[in-house]
């Protein structure tokens, strides 16, 4: 399926479940793709309807225009989303991780989010002050630490090929001390596979991000997750979405987890969904599946 953007970009859109189930809506971070959801499109799939799609630039859709990369970009195109996978008053779960939790507080007031948005999740995510919280460079807080990460992460340097010093650098910045090989192996070929010039596009984008206003204009149920050992977002951001929501459903802090939550730590995040789910879209209804619920759609 493809979503058409405000400004006419095309988004690559994913749907994965039975029609008619319980619809949840996932957007992803900087830097990933539909890809970086797996273990959830695998899980949440079994019983529920379930989209995913590719942020600007981002898996298989394609990079915006110079001046494409925006907050109000990414609220457009979340909107999009929710036009084109769900029927006119269809009620979802919407999940975001990190520039994903973003995109959900841009949105917060648009109203294809409001017709939509039954709860919502933000996850290893922050509304403002991004650079200056980061942990990611062991340097004390202050001016020189801000724009010495500014600078990191800004990096126009190619990450080049995954190798076993760069998955040793992912997991340092993203991930926490304990994470699974194979899981920091995985996240280091998703974050590889992200165009440079889309990376460093978005991180100007992130460095300057204020959606405050956004987290007070979210007024469905929320829950906040956060890993304790997360360096980008730290938890710092999470306990302050969670004072500022409306209508906080919980803050849930996982112990050793860094930033990549629904890859280091699924079987949580996944939880967190299905909660949400069953106490605002209603419990699925058991029983085995009569028809292949995984599909791609293509818009015609």
């Amino acid at each position: 399926m493809t979503a058409l953007s405000a400004d006419g970009h095309r988004l690559h859109v994913e749907v994965h479940g039975p029609d008619g189930a319980p619809a949840v809506v996932l957007a992803h971070g900087w830097t990933c793709s539909t890809a970086f959801w797996a273990a959830q499109v695998r899980d949440l799939s079994t019983d529920h309807r379930v989209v995913v799609y590719d942020q600007r630039g981002h898996g298989r859709t394609a990079p915006a225009a110079r001046d494409g990369h925006s907050v109000r970009a990414l609220a457009d195109d979340l909107e999009a989303v929710l036009t084109a996978a769900l029927a006119p008053g269809e009620k979802a779960v919407l999940a975001g991780h990190s520039m994903g939790g973003m995109t959900l507080m841009a949105a917060a007031g648009r109203p294809a989010f409001r017709a939509h948005a039954a709860a919502a999740l933000l996850c290893s995510t922050g509304a403002s002050r991004l650079t200056a919280e980061s942990r990611v460079l062991p340097l004390r807080p202050g001016r020189p630490r801000t724009w010495l990460t500014g600078l990191v992460l800004g990096a126009r340097l190619p990450l080049g090929p995954v190798t076993a010093a760069s998955k040793a650098l992912l997991k340092y910045a993203t991930m926490g001390p304990g994470a699974d090989p194979a899981r920091v192996a995985e996240c280091a070929r998703i974050v590889h596979a992200c165009p440079r010039a889309v990376r460093v596009a978005w991180s100007h984008v992130l460095a300057g991000l204020d959606v405050e206003a956004g987290v007070r204009g979210l007024d469905v149920p929320t829950a906040v997750l956060v890993g304790t050992a997360d360096r980008l977002t730290p938890a710092v951001h999470a306990r302050r979405l969670a004072a500022a929501l409306p209508r906080c459903a919980g803050l849930d802090e996982l112990p050793g987890v860094g930033h990549m939550t629904p890859i280091e730590a699924p079987e949580a995040v996944t939880a967190r969904i299905r909660g949400l789910a069953a106490a605002h879209l209603g419990t699925p209804a058991p029983g085995p599946r009569d028809r292949d619920d995984h599909r791609e759609e293509e818009a015609v």
